[in-house]
This record gives structure tokens, sequence and C-alpha cells, in this order.
């Protein structure tokens, strides 16, 4: 691939090491320019690095990649490491009234005690409709408790989706359209193999951590500078005779031709004061949701389910992950790996619980729920806590979106919010920062664009749904 002379190449922070950031500092530095990544933390990776749990290093938040995860895919075939991806076959649980029971296949689901055969028709015809909805805008306008409630029937949606919805969003629910369980339920079909119909997901030998060094060793060879412990504290556009600016937490300053901000919409808006006042309002009346997730070592595993959904409201995360039920043990020494995520609003009150209470309130929940679970099972246990993981798909999500080129010249805001016909996950985030580079490179460096110009979220548009879809039940 051909660059421009260094002389001529622009330079560029990105500000931001998670996995969008290291993509966008990737592309650009294979497209000639000089590339800068700022991150806060000591280390890359965001939402995405690893950590020590026990004698374990493992992710610090559960993922999976599945076989149509195109562009995660690409990104590791250019790390060497797409061969050694390991492909399993996982079971899924639900917790309701206090028992357990598989829901991983049809027969499961239709002898599934806790709903009527109306009401398991119902819901599995929501499902099966879902899925072959293409336009999700249209769905922006509507409730997802409404949209729901119509298609499900009272019994389904009292018993299933409306515990869910609550433990997933909390009281935002009220304020979600049905996009989001479009999304949701368009990533559950991908993870089914055609015609066998198995949720097949894959992982890593050697979890993020390894995927994160290869990345980093990718970036330095591609001549991206990496700034780690480097937080900052405010973005200036470029003017006539100066490039943009960025200001550091510890005073200093440095001046680029472009800066990329991946940081979320509270911070953007927060460290950019002359961005427009309807650049501000557009970032900060996103809502967003947090995570508070507790990693658990144990000596046993806790089940055969990689999910485990939860409709009991006394239990106080939002579902139980095993992922020693994906991943081999042996990756864990033999031992089982579980998390345990709450998403709360990033001012809910648990954020300020100590680890300690959570792990007892966490513990005391495992215990009601599995019958063999013991507390000496316990080899470690960490929280980790998260404000701003996810913005909410409201009512008209994608039409309030913040541009992704801003007001102030050179300057532009890209973050997961405009994921705007998909789940958050590290596929979807890479295909974001693919198409935010293309708009980049489009752009001219430092000219003032007014919001109407600027460069919108990236969206996909398809043939409208079936009208009976989305009108009526």
């Amino acid at each position: 691939m051909e660059t421009d002379q260094p002389s001529n190449r622009r330079s560029c922070a990105v500000v931001g090491g998670g996995i969008l950031g290291m993509t966008i500092a990737c592309r650009l530095a294979q497209q000639g320019e000089r590339v800068t990544l700022f991150e806060a933390a000591d280390h890359l990776g965001g939402l995405a690095d690893a950590w020590k749990l026990g004698d374990v290093m493992w992710d610090r938040h559960y993922h999976v990649t599945l076989m149509s995860d195109t562009h995660t895919r690409t990104v590791l075939t250019e790390l060497g490491l797409d061969h050694d991806m390991q492909w399993v076959e996982t079971k899924t649980g639900f917790f309701v009234d206090g028992n357990m029971y598989s829901m991983s296949n049809s027969v499961e689901f239709l002898k599934f005690p806790p709903l009527s055969l109306l009401a398991k028709f119902r819901l599995g015809g929501t499902i099966f409709l879902g899925s072959k909805i293409k336009n999700w805008q249209s769905l922006e306008r509507i409730p997802v408790a409404d949209w729901l409630r119509r298609w499900s029937g009272r019994e389904a949606f009292e018993r299933i989706w409306l515990p869910l919805l609550k433990a997933k969003l909390g009281d935002n629910y009220k304020h979600t359209s049905a996009a989001f369980i479009w999304a949701t339920i368009a990533r559950m079909y991908a993870a089914r193999r055609t015609g066998l119909k198995k949720e097949m997901f894959g992982y890593l030998p050697g979890g993020y951590a390894r995927m994160l060094a290869a990345f980093e060793s990718k970036l330095v060879e591609a001549g991206v500078e990496i700034r780690t412990s480097t937080p900052i504290s405010r973005v200036s556009g470029a003017s006539a005779d100066s490039p943009a600016e960025i200001t550091l937490r510890d005073g200093g300053s440095e001046s680029f031709d472009r800066v990329v901000l991946t940081c979320p919409s509270p911070l953007i808006s927060r460290i950019c004061p002359g961005l427009s006042a309807d650049e501000h309002a557009r970032h900060n009346v996103l809502r967003y949701q947090g995570i508070v997730c507790a990693s658990v070592l144990l000596k046993q595993p806790l089940d055969r389910f990689y999910v485990t959904n939860i409709t009991d409201d006394s239990i106080p995360f939002t579902a139980v992950i095993e992922m020693s039920a994906l991943v081999d043990r042996s990756e864990f020494g033999g031992q089982s790996l579980v998390y345990l995520p709450k998403y709360v609003a990033p001012d809910d009150p648990l954020f300020e619980v100590s680890d300690e209470e959570i792990e007892n309130r966490f513990l005391s929940a495992l215990e009601r729920m599995y019958s063999h679970f013991r507390r000496e099972d316990v080899i470690a246990f960490r929280v980790s806590r998260v404000r701003h993981v996810v913005a909410l798909s409201t009512l008209n999500y994608s039409e309030q979106l913040p541009p992704m080129q801003t007001t102030l010249p050179g300057v532009f805001a890209v973050n997961s919010s405009q994921i705007v016909n998909g789940t958050l996950n590290v596929n979807e985030t890479i295909k974001l920062a693919e198409e935010a580079v293309r708009g980049m490179l489009a752009a001219p460096s430092g000219e003032q664009r007014s919001v109407s110009d600027a460069v919108p979220p990236q969206r996909t548009n398809h043939a409208p749904p079936r009208r009976e879809l989305v009108a009526r039940s």
C-alpha cells in the first residue's frame, strides 16, 4: 500500500486505547498518517482488557466471537490468530421462580414449564418475526415493552420479557425502543449455524490478553506512538493558522492536524467546551448503562450453561455467564470462571458499594440458585466497575446522535453510541472504526463544518418491513 512521503504525512491523535481507538489508530497509520494513541489507563484494551484473577490471566469482562463476526475475524487474521480460534456449541439456561431450566433447543423450549403452550408459541413467533425484520429504523419509533407485549402477549411478556428487560436496562427499559430487542435477536440468530441451528461461539486461547498483545505489536510496527497513563483534559479545534490542540491533564499541550475522540459522549462533551450547543445537547442526552461485573474463579463448575438468564428480581445480578462452559478449563488451570454482571445506570448506588459487600450479596444469591455451591469453592473474586458502557437505543435514537465530524475543525467524535443497528460487541466496534476511518480520510483536515454538514453515524438501509410486523398484533 502506497503512503504519502514523510514530509506530507498528517499528524493524528487518537484519544482512547480500547479496541475502537486501536483499530482507528492502526488504519490511519496504514494510510500514511503519523498517529499518536493516548490512553488514560496504564495499558491498552478498554472494556476488552484482561486482568489477574487468582493465578489466572483472563478477560475483565465476558466476550465471545461468532463465526459471522467478519470484522473481528479479519483483524484476528491480520494478527495471525484466527486459525487458533476454538468453536464450541453452547447451552442456555433460565432461572425462573427458584428453578433452573435448560432452553438450549426446540424440544426444551416446547417443554419449558413456566409458560403455557400458547405463550411459548407467541414467544417463539416474536423471535422468529423479529429475525425477519430488515428496517430497524421503523422499530425505533416503538417502545420495546409495547412491541413485545403486543407480539408475545401478556403472559410471555410479564413472565419472561419484562424481568429480562428490567435486569438488563433497569427503569430505562421504559425509554428504550424495540430496535434494542431486534438487535439482540439478530445477533442471537447469527450465532446459529445454518441448518443445525446450534449456538456456536468462539474463543481465542489465551483470551483477549493475547489478542491485545499482538495488536499492540502491530501498532508499534505500523509506527503508532502509544502513550499510556496520559489522560486528556481539553481538546480545541484547528484554526486558520494553527492545528487542533489537546491539553494533557498534567498541564502540557500538543498540536495535531486531526484529533479523534473515542471516549463516551459525556466525557467528549466535557473535554470539548467549544462544541456547538446542539452537539453538547446530543452528547449529553444519551442514556448510558454502566456495569458492575464480578469475576469469580471457582474450584468446580456451577452448571452446564454458558448463559443463564434470570427472571427472579431477588437475584442481584443480571445473568450468570459461565465462561468455562465455553472455554476449555485448562485455560483456567482446571478451575471454573464465572461472570456475574449487573447492568445499572451510571449514577446507581451500586458503584459505591464495597467489593466485600458485593461479594457477600452475589455469593448469597449463588447459594440460592445452586444447592451444591459452597463459598469454600471460591478461589478468587474481583469486581469491575464501568459507569459508561453502552448508550441505550431510546426512541428515535439514530436521529438524535451527535455527528462524527464535529464543528471543531479537525476534531472527530467516534464512540460506541454510533453503533445504531447492532449490539455493543467487538465485531460492531471494529466495523464502526473502519467506517469512521473511511469518513475521516474523505474529510478535508481542519475544515470548519456545520452540524448539518458533519459526517453522520454510518447506517445500513434496507427495504421496509412488512407493515403488520410493527403496526398491530
